[in-house]
């Protein structure tokens, strides 16, 4: 239980940055991406996505499996796009456009994949010392 917490607080951390990342790199002109929160604000909506990614992804992902198989994949692309912009609608001074809520769903994306892969490699490599 207190490895699973420390997982979700390690997602909350860098799926905040990976916010904070994917607006500087798309930029706030155009009305592409509207920003008017500072750090707590980012950690903030951290925090929403890390909720809505643990509860709303199973879901989303069987409800679209069907779209997800005739794409062979691809549609988990825009699976990921929908919860980054429903987490940016109910987060306070941030919005940005499906269009780039897409791109910033396969950033956070990759930063999970990447936080999922360390934390599977620090686990092994806690029962081989434990085992040996």
């Amino acid at each position: 239980m207190r490895q699973q917490f420390l997982t979700f607080l390690v997602r909350w951390a860098l799926n905040s940055l990976g916010l904070w990342v994917a607006v500087r790199l798309l930029g706030t002109g155009h009305h592409n991406v509207d920003v008017t929160a500072g750090f707590w604000g980012f950690l903030f909506a951290g925090l929403i996505f890390s909720l809505v990614n643990s509860l709303l992804k199973p879901l989303l992902v069987i409800v679209s499996l069907p779209a997800i198989l005739l794409t062979l994949g691809l549609f988990t692309v825009v699976v990921n796009g929908i919860l980054v912009y429903i987490s940016l609608a109910l987060a306070p001074g941030l919005s940005m456009t499906f269009g780039n809520s897409i791109i910033t769903g396969i950033i956070l994306s990759l930063v999970n994949y990447i936080v999922g892969a360390a934390v599977e490699v620090r686990t092994e490599n806690m029962r081989r010392n434990y085992v040996d």
